[in-house]
């Protein structure tokens, strides 16, 4: 769903660009007095609706998705290479099928006339297409730096930071997830080091679609911990910072084969809940990065680090189970009493999870 909603807003945001354009050149275009009684706007509009919805889909759900893929597994000068050629091959195929309607229209022939084949290959060396190619040239390498840009500060942090929500320190009311790989000292020794950085890799990548669809925000990564946050209104809507949980083993029990095949082992985690308030804006000078300061932090950090001990996978704070009332379908909250944490000097009462398959 992550990949079908940002194929959406290619799609939307693309068409919209594409008929921004065609306006204001028509516009331009008729106030100069260019324009012709011969000028078609129907044929026009719809032929530009042809070329912008197939460029939409063809680079929201195909082409974007491939080149940012390239961007990450090769060379950036190969992968540019990779990029043009797909391009160009693109741009030449949703060129001709809106070029073909135009022809058609103003020859008032069928779209396999040889006249109306001719007029086509002729628009391809007009100076409006190649205008037109490094226009969208243009458009689809801003889109995968956008996207490329996204994907370093998450879903949802981008937008914030080009606001410059986060530029002077603001204080959040927030929910943290600290998730804790299991074993992972004895995994490291057995698959060695760049094995076991490829399979922390994958575990990463494949957990990322449940975190996107709840809504939460890496924090960080430290080591083979990751650290998910949530502003309050959407980790407690339809539970999703608790969905996250459920949704990650889910992933990971769907994918258990592959990594029983490439690593022999199959990743499993603890996590731990709690929420509250916290310092968050933009720090550093030579590398920027948004930061969370606070309490909570920590209190969720021990909150996890008490899992092993009491022998649960996901363990929270009282508060949050109650700030958290609506739970996932089959879903059961169940007490665990007062614990002391580690540097705290007061005990917590905490709460666990568990699934009820009846």
């Amino acid at each position: 769903m992550f990949y079908v909603r940002r194929a959406l807003w290619i799609l939307i945001a693309w068409v919209l660009i594409s008929n921004v354009m065609f306006f204001y050149e028509m516009i331009t275009l008729s106030t100069n007095g260019v324009l012709s009684s011969a000028y078609d706007f129907q044929s026009a509009f719809i032929a530009n609706l042809i070329v912008s919805v197939s460029a939409g889909l063809v680079g929201g759900i195909y082409t974007v998705n491939l080149m940012e893929k390239w961007i990450r597994n090769f060379a950036f000068w190969k992968a540019l290479v990779f990029i043009i050629v797909t391009y160009t091959a693109a741009a030449l195929i949703i060129s001709f099928l809106g070029a073909l309607y135009i022809s058609s229209e103003n020859l008032n022939m069928s779209f396999l006339h040889t006249e109306v084949l001719e007029e086509t290959l002729f628009f391809f060396g007009t100076w409006m297409f190649l205008k037109n190619y490094i226009i969208w040239l243009v458009i689809v390498l801003l889109t995968l730096i956008v996207l490329m840009v996204n994907d370093k500060y998450g879903p949802g942090v981008f937008p914030d930071y080009l606001m410059g929500r986060y530029f002077s320190p603001k204080k959040e009311r927030r929910i943290f997830m600290f998730a804790d790989l299991k074993n992972a000292t004895g995994i490291a020794e057995e698959l060695g080091e760049e094995k076991y950085f490829n399979f922390l890799k994958d575990f990463f990548k494949d957990i990322a679609p449940a975190i996107v669809q709840t809504r939460g925000e890496v924090y960080q990564y430290v080591g083979d911990e990751i650290v998910v946050t949530w502003k309050m209104k959407w980790g407690i809507k339809d539970a999703n910072a608790l969905r996250c949980f459920y949704s990650m083993k889910k992933i990971l029990r769907f994918k258990a084969k592959r990594y029983m095949t490439k690593y022999n082992v199959v990743p499993d985690f603890r996590t731990g809940y709690h929420f509250g308030s916290v310092m968050v804006g933009e720090i550093g000078q030579i590398k920027r990065d948004i930061a969370f300061s606070g309490d909570v932090l920590n209190t969720t950090s021990r909150i996890q680090g008490l899992c092993s001990d009491l022998d649960v996978d996901i363990l929270a704070s009282k508060d949050f189970g109650d700030v958290c009332y609506k739970l996932p379908k089959n879903v059961m909250k169940q007490a665990v009493g007062k614990e002391k944490l580690r540097g705290k000097a007061d005990e917590m009462e905490l709460v666990t999870y568990v699934w009820n398959k009846d």
